[in-house]
């Protein structure tokens, strides 16, 4: 057995992201076939014991410690927590090497990164309770897809009438970690920049130091806006990041060279006029439809001739969707009332408020992450 998992790790060290998510495909499909019906409904109702002791573990600090470990004896301080930690290994997540003795693993340095930690609790913390109340919420709408932001299975989990955003902001704690996790989210992968051929829809001779070269509309703590201004410092003309004032505070206290922030709502009318890049990262799927067509709607307003939106945002395919494109679309349904969206669907949004196409560029194949450039028609 061990020389057959050692093929299969080689011919994985160097394939392609597709090839690498055809070999793990191929394996989940094969330990269904051959392990017990049991284990896998158990592996099915148990997956939240697993989610729960990871998140005991970062908050134990567990992760941490296993990073920075230079020796046995540093581990020792965690045998007081023994069944956690055995739980953590049962699950190939840290490595047991003798009694009350644990090692970190390739993956428990992963979760140790602030990023990881971040999404593991926002998603444990936020998400966890939403999918909790979804059965429930479903059911008493008759199973329709939701469509009203203002309906919502997070509404009766946290027993609020605000919308999601609105309740994080009013809970600081929460959302500083889910702008931790969006800006984790890039870290060491792909981005849109690196693929989106922008200096061939730039023209030098329209920009200027004066016009607005791109804005960030929703853009969190900033992590894209600095990202574009990096790879393209010398293009004429000012890079802003809007969002909620929590948000610009925090992007304020970061490194921001040649950054401007800005608070702003996206549902009122956009202030920054004329520029040529209206960027929205992750934004929309959060919204359902007729949201979107008032963020897309104000932003058309403030366009000019040669302006552009830039939708960077998944597009599902219309079959075979990874089960983590459809994880993430779940978590839209209950938390948001919105998507995930394929190609018709986004084309229909886009046909309500009169954009066009004019390009569109897949920069990450493994998550789907995708910019549609837009212009008026």
């Amino acid at each position: 057995m061990e020389d057959i998992a050692g093929k299969i790790t080689a011919l994985a060290k160097d394939a392609s992201d597709e090839s690498r998510r055809s070999i793990v495909e191929a394996l989940q499909e094969l330990q269904i076939a051959i392990e017990w019906p049991d284990d896998t409904v158990a592996r099915i109702w148990g997956g939240h014991f697993r989610a729960a002791v990871v998140r005991v573990g970062i908050d134990l600090k567990f992760f941490e410690l296993q990073d920075r470990a230079e020796s046995p004896s540093c581990l020792s301080l965690q045998s007081h927590h023994t069944r956690i930690l055995q739980t953590l290994a049962g699950h190939r997540i840290v490595k047991e090497t003798a009694s009350d003795k644990f090692a970190a693993t390739e993956l428990s340095n992963k979760i140790a990164s602030a990023g990881s930690a971040a999404a593991i609790k926002h998603n444990f913390d936020i998400c966890g309770p939403n999918l909790q109340a979804l059965p429930a919420y479903l059911k008493r709408n008759g199973y329709k897809n939701p469509n009203d932001a203002h309906d919502r299975a997070f509404h009766a989990t946290f027993n609020t009438k605000q919308l999601c955003f609105e309740w994080m902001m009013a809970n600081p704690e929460a959302y500083e970690q889910f702008n931790v996790y969006m800006a984790g989210r890039t870290e060491k992968q792909v981005i849109w920049i690196d693929r989106y051929p922008v200096l061939d829809d730039t023209d030098p001779d329209t920009m200027s130091p004066e016009r607005a070269l791109l804005v960030d509309v929703g853009g969190g703590t900033g992590h894209q806006a600095r990202n574009f201004r990096a790879k393209y410092p010398n293009i004429p003309g000012h890079v802003i990041n809007q969002d909620q004032p929590f948000s610009v505070d925090q992007a304020k206290k970061l490194p921001s060279s040649g950054i401007e922030h800005m608070a702003h709502d996206f549902f009122t009318p956009q202030p920054i006029k004329a520029a040529k890049y209206y960027y929205l990262r992750s934004v929309l799927h959060d919204w359902p439809d007729d949201k979107c067509t008032m963020i897309l709607s104000h932003l058309i307003d403030a366009m000019t001739q040669d302006s552009l939106i830039l939708i960077d945002d998944k597009v599902l395919p219309s079959k075979g969707v990874p089960w983590q494109m459809m994880q993430a679309d779940i978590s839209m349904m209950a938390a948001n009332a919105s998507m995930e969206r394929t190609t018709a669907q986004w084309h229909r949004s886009f046909d309500a408020v009169g954009l066009e196409l004019v390009r569109r560029v897949v920069y990450s194949p493994k998550a789907l992450e995708t910019v549609t450039a837009l212009k008026q028609k």
